[in-house]
């Protein structure tokens, strides 16, 4: 078992949202100069107050928020296909699930957005992007 530093940190880190995970995971990889993959998933973070991305929207919109509406009959693929798509754990992945519609990942690319989508259309979920 953790001792208790690493305990509470575990506990801080399980009540994050899921913005709040991914600006966290941005500001460790920063900090450490770390590249693993489980970080690029989380995607890029626009600075706060940037006016970029309304900028972005008015030429084309680069950056997309994939939504979970809802997930169909499938609920354990659904949430194996939630887990492998954003590096989530399973409480993390299974609150996503129970409280659709819920935003999974924010500020990704079309492409990556269209990945996503299909691969959890695939197991009976219903996505949304915007």
């Amino acid at each position: 078992m953790a001792d208790t530093k690493t305990q509470q940190v575990i506990e801080t880190i399980e009540g994050l949202t899921v913005t709040e995970l991914a600006e966290l995971v941005k500001a460790l990889k920063d900090k450490f100069g770390v590249s693993a993959p489980a970080f690029m998933a989380a995607g890029p973070m626009p600075a706060a107050g940037a006016a970029a991305p309304a900028e972005a929207k008015a030429d084309e919109q680069s950056e997309f928020t994939v939504t979970l509406v809802s997930v169909g009959d499938k609920k354990i693929q659904v949430l194996k296909e939630l887990r492998a798509v954003t590096q989530l754990g399973l409480k993390e992945a299974k609150d996503i699930i129970d409280k659709t519609p819920s935003v999974i990942k924010e500020n990704v690319s079309k492409e990556d957005a269209a990945k996503i989508k299909a691969k959890l259309e695939e197991v009976g979920a219903k996505v949304e992007v915007k």
